[in-house]
């Protein structure tokens, strides 16, 4: 079963070209980038892990930025779901004008939809998904330890929380911020 969430959900996935397309027009309307991850795709699952900082105030020439931080995301984590979210902030709020999905797991268990009878026949109904019967961190399959300064990948590279290493230094600059 194939997640369809956010914008383009209902199309084949984009390629990085048509990816930086998106990205330079977010940032010709003032949008700000960030890239995010998650192992739960659920629907009302809003709040996915961020994998860095969000790029604020770029030039449409430097969507390549964005584009960078989508392909460490890709090595890190790639049995993960994760995607690429443009922010609106000319309404005074924090909202998302742009979302999409740009990069899946090999296998999408999908959900099941459960339907629960309560008093007066009342139909309740609810979504469960396949992914959550694992534990976090071993969903669709992947091995990942967690640790309060460094994280380990599905890939088995090691990713350090901490900013400031070298481009060199593949992991070291892009962790995960979220707590």
């Amino acid at each position: 079963m194939r997640i369809t969430q956010g914008t383009f959900s209902f199309l084949p996935d984009l390629t990085d070209e048509q990816l930086a397309a998106q990205v330079a027009y977010s940032l010709d309307n003032g949008w700000a980038i960030m890239v995010e991850h998650t192992d739960d795709p659920h629907p009302r699952n809003a709040y996915w892990e961020m994998w860095d900082q969000p790029l604020f105030d770029l030039d449409p020439s430097e969507a390549d930025q964005a584009i960078k931080q989508v392909a460490d995301a890709r090595k890190a984590f790639p049995q993960r779901y994760i995607k690429i979210v443009a922010y609106d902030r000319s309404l005074g709020r924090q909202t998302s004008a742009l979302s999409i999905i740009v990069n899946r797991p090999d296998e999408e268990p999908g959900f099941r939809l459960e339907r629960t009878q309560t008093a007066d026949r009342q139909i309740n109904y609810q979504l469960h998904s396949y992914a959550t019967e694992q534990p976090h961190g071993r969903r669709y399959g992947a091995e990942q330890t967690l640790s309060s300064d460094h994280r380990t990948s599905e890939s088995g590279a090691e990713i350090s929380r901490e900013s400031g290493g070298s481009d060199d230094d593949a992991g070291s600059t892009n962790g995960d911020t979220s707590t």
